[in-house]
């Protein structure tokens, strides 16, 4: 089993001392609360009890005063309206979002909303959504998710006298596409504070202040927190700031009087109980992404905009059995690939890792590349066939720059994207073997071993005497949990096997464990490797969340172990 790095983060004791005595609650939350930014009554308040109120002036945003103009003068002058998004959550949430609350202001059958296909059109804007544009009569396109690097689409659309509003939420280039407004956080020259919403908040805003402008109601844009807490779970963007606020009242919503597709996707997934932002990732996103990933995306949006609960299940039914697919594709595929590496001994100890089969289905690569991380840990590559050319999506390790060593290896390559810890590139049959190489030199000039170990980032010690329902329930006020705002992770010291900890379902470890008499509980997936140290006899240290575990109607709380060391083991930082 892979050995893993356990990174204690060094307490910051007078930060923690203030804190603890403004708050005078449990001192290890403190610590980790200051680790998160949280380190004044103040911060703490508006932490702990987030408002919508706390939200930032929408028109603080550049070009927001252009881009509500536009619209409005097209509303007035009756014009046709194409909204245009990404093929993903955030994406297709987005649009969903969009062409709602036009249709709550406007003419209905004025306005149309454009998913470009995966496969056929590729990512972001498209030509053809633009000649579909013209085609029909649409004089104003607005853009979510996309187009802040579209600039010769929507240089294209301007001969067509096509205008464009961008909504988009990833980083510019220095030259921006010749759009009428641009609304962007991230661009240099924008004065808003927040910077890391997703492409459904930047959308969120638009509609905010368009809400304002027409002195509506508030609701007019509130009703749609429950698509925004979609895209920010699905689109992993930090869980602090605004996203904090519009995902707390989103999961809300969720919760409470969810749109009839998230109603109709819970329902399919078989969820009862309240749902997290954990619930969201992994059971609502993977289904929206499948539409995508197997088929058309657009069955996404329909399934969003859907008012009636029959047919929105009919969607919710079409998502869930592509993501079925996409589920029974990935499996096949990851085994296929894994067994590459396996069946090779010089592939085994290699820094990195490019596998190539023409069958394999280009929706899941990425998700492939992914799983093989988890196995390997390493920047991975993985290729398929896609007509004429090979290609594919790669994937990196916490702090390895994969964008950097994929340009590395562009004499190669037909074309590639994406940042630090994502890409696709594209190359000629004849050229994999020649890319393996380079990319593998390109990577091994660089990463460092310590990079090729996974790490766990351990929040605090804590002894088990401190955990109580009282500081369990301080931790669920933590939610909702996800990047800068992680759910706490401990580690507790010399601890014993009760006798009756054992392996379950043989990959899992049922932990029934003590330290200083007192006895606690815990699950650990996929641990069994490790089972020898309990066994041992011997003090190990564990690495845990808390989590509660409801059985017959009681509900206690128990450990959800991700590590454990023996206690004799020095090299455990």
């Amino acid at each position: 089993m892979m050995h893993k790095r356990w990174n204690l983060i060094k307490e910051n004791t007078p930060a923690t001392d203030l804190l603890q005595k403004d708050l005078n609650i449990n001192r290890c939350v403190c610590n980790i609360l200051v680790q998160y930014g949280i380190d004044t009554y103040e911060k703490a308040r508006q932490y702990f009890r987030p408002q919508i109120s706390q939200l930032h002036d929408s028109w603080l945003m550049k070009d927001m005063d252009t881009a509500v103009d536009r619209i409005i003068t097209a509303t007035r002058n009756k014009e046709k309206i194409l909204i245009f998004g990404d093929y993903d959550v955030d994406g297709t949430t987005s649009v969903a979002l969009m062409y709602q609350f036009l249709c709550s202001i406007y003419d209905e059958r004025l306005l149309e909303f454009y998913i470009p296909h995966r496969y056929k059109e590729g990512y972001g804007i498209s030509k053809m959504g633009i000649d579909y544009a013209k085609e029909n009569n649409f004089s104003l396109i607005i853009s979510l998710d996309c187009g802040i690097k579209s600039i010769e689409l929507i240089a294209y659309a301007k001969t067509l006298e096509i205008d464009f509003i961008v909504c988009d939420h990833h980083l510019p280039d220095i030259t921006l596409p010749p759009a009428v407004a641009i609304l962007n956080p991230k661009q240099k020259d924008c004065n808003y504070p927040y910077k890391e919403l997703c492409g459904c908040g930047v959308g969120f805003k638009l509609i905010t202040a368009l809400t304002q402008h027409l002195k509506l109601d508030e609701q007019y844009y509130l009703k749609y927190t429950d698509l925004v807490a979609t895209a920010i779970a699905a689109d992993i963007v930090p869980m602090n700031g605004e996203n904090r606020i519009l995902s707390y009242y989103g999961l809300k919503k969720i919760n409470e009087d969810p749109c009839a597709g998230i109603k109709a996707l819970i329902q399919l997934a078989g969820i009862n109980s309240k749902l997290s932002i954990n619930n969201v990732v992994f059971i609502i996103a993977p289904r929206v992404n499948a539409a995508g990933r197997m088929d058309d995306a657009r069955k996404a949006v329909q399934l969003f905009i859907e008012k009636d609960y029959t047919k929105a299940l009919v969607y919710a039914e079409q998502l869930h059995s592509d993501n079925t697919n996409r589920k029974e594709a990935d499996s096949s595929i990851t085994e296929e690939a894994l067994a590459i590496i396996e069946n090779n001994s010089l592939l085994i100890n290699k820094k990195s890792s490019v596998v190539y089969k023409e069958h394999w289905h280009k929706g899941v690569v990425g998700i492939v590349a992914s799983r093989m991380i988890e196995k390997y840990f390493r920047p991975t590559v993985v290729l398929t066939r896609s007509g004429e050319i090979v290609a594919g999506s790669a994937r990196s390790v916490p702090g390895f720059n994969l964008y950097e060593a994929i340009h590395e290896c562009r004499e190669h390559l037909l074309g590639y994207g994406g940042h630090f810890a994502a890409a696709g590139l594209s190359m000629l049959p004849e050229n994999v073997d020649l890319f393996t190489a380079k990319f593998d030199e390109a990577v091994c000039k660089v990463i460092t071993d310590e990079q090729l170990i996974p790490e766990i980032i351990i929040n605090a010690e804590i002894k088990f005497s401190e955990i109580k329902e009282s500081l369990y329930k301080i931790i669920c006020q933590m939610e909702p949990f996800g990047p800068d705002n992680m759910r706490p992770v401990f580690i507790a010291k010399n601890v014993a096997d009760t006798g009756y900890s054992k392996i379950v379902k043989e990959q899992h470890i049922k932990f029934i464990v003590k330290q200083d008499n007192i006895s606690l509980s815990g699950i650990g997936f996929n641990l069994a490797e490790k089972f020898t140290i309990i066994q041992s006899q011997q003090p190990f240290d564990i690495v845990f969340t808390l989590d509660e575990n409801e059985w017959n109607g009681n509900k206690n709380i128990q450990l959800k172990v991700i590590d454990i060391k023996s206690a004799a083991n020095d090299s455990l930082f």
